[in-house]
């Protein structure tokens, strides 16, 4: 059975995993020549509702706004709109010259409208801020984002990518003022990106921020061998950037994982993801879906229950569950290859 946990301080139900949507979206639209279209994407989304997954998140910029339409149609089709959690991101540049990207108050009434058209919904259960408007008073976007959940266009707000003292004003700022509080954060958090653990983590344990981290996986590398390439890390130019000045660091652990997924005979996938869910302060990692059947049934040989013997004996009892919910993932991943 998969498992729920309320995101951050509310009352709202999320699964464990979040299905992350930036991998759906025509690709001529958009920064990502690697997205699936719309009959490709659509297999993944309900295999994710079978699997219990109620949680997904997207972006008015992932591919040009596509991803939130194909997200919104496979959801009308496949569920009930009350069943699911529907999370999006406002920021990127949806059109050129002023106005067309940012936090402003023009900007986001703006775009929350175009993305529930997309999305075929009234609301999104969480509207975050996919990076900081430096361009922009953190109140004029904080009132903003208030009005938007007064408003009824939003149940909840988050945050994204941010320096902690940031997020750290934006939670006070909005506390002075009596706004609508951020109730999640989506940072970059996997074994080949550790920073957060510095100041981020602590923060948002002691606020009690839901985490959800980006690319869990980083960006497949944690997946495959260290030279091994995909149509992805050929073309994804921002994911090159994130790790060009770590290389010979980033390979170690790479081989480490690689060792660790041998011994266990599971998928590196799985070693990777794992690390991430057993950390107390994350609700739930945002998982993509784009490999080949032959990648997915290899990734699913053995039963993931083993690889939550590297985590020590005190939080053991807490991993057997965790391990319930990475097992359900590789049954996704698995039966993603039947498409």
């Amino acid at each position: 059975m998969m498992d729920y946990v309320k995101l951050g301080r509310t009352g709202m139900d999320v699964s464990r995993i979040c299905l992350g949507c930036m991998s759906f979206g025509i690709s001529g639209r958009g920064n990502h020549a690697w997205t699936l279209n719309e009959e490709e994407s659509r297999p993944f989304i309900k295999r994710a509702l079978e699997a219990g997954i109620n949680f997904f998140d997207t972006a008015n910029v992932y591919s040009d706004g596509t991803s939130e339409e194909i997200l919104g149609r496979a959801l009308k089709d496949f569920t009930r709109r009350e069943e699911v959690v529907i999370a999006t991101k406002v920021h990127g540049r949806m059109r050129p010259g002023p106005n067309g990207a940012g936090l402003s108050r023009r900007a986001i009434m703006t775009e929350i409208d175009a993305s529930l058209r997309r999305l075929g919904t009234d609301h999104v259960d969480l509207y975050q801020i996919h990076r900081w408007d430096y361009r922009t008073p953190i109140e004029e976007t904080l009132e903003a984002l208030h009005d938007v959940v007064k408003a009824g266009k939003a149940r909840h707000i988050g945050a994204s990518s941010m320096h902690a003292w940031q997020f750290a004003q934006a939670l006070a700022i909005a506390e002075r003022h009596g706004w609508t509080r951020f109730v999640s954060m989506q940072d970059y958090v996997n074994l080949l990106y550790r920073e957060e653990e510095r100041e981020m983590l602590p923060l948002c344990a002691a606020e009690g921020i839901g985490v959800i981290p980006w690319s869990p996986l980083a960006r497949g590398r944690l997946t495959r061998a260290w030279d091994d390439i995909s149509a992805r890390s050929e073309t994804d130019e921002f994911g090159k950037t994130l790790y060009a000045k770590s290389a010979d660091a980033d390979r170690k652990v790479v081989e480490q994982v690689a060792e660790i997924a041998a011994k266990r005979g599971i998928a590196r996938a799985q070693v990777a993801l794992a690390w991430v869910l057993a950390k107390p302060v994350v609700t739930a990692p945002i998982v993509g879906a784009t490999k080949s059947p032959t990648r997915l049934r290899a990734s699913c040989r053995s039963s993931v229950e083993r690889q939550f013997n590297e985590i020590p004996q005190a939080r053991r009892q807490r991993s057997q569950r965790l391990g319930n919910l990475a097992r359900l993932m590789a049954d996704l991943w698995c039966r993603r290859g039947e498409r």
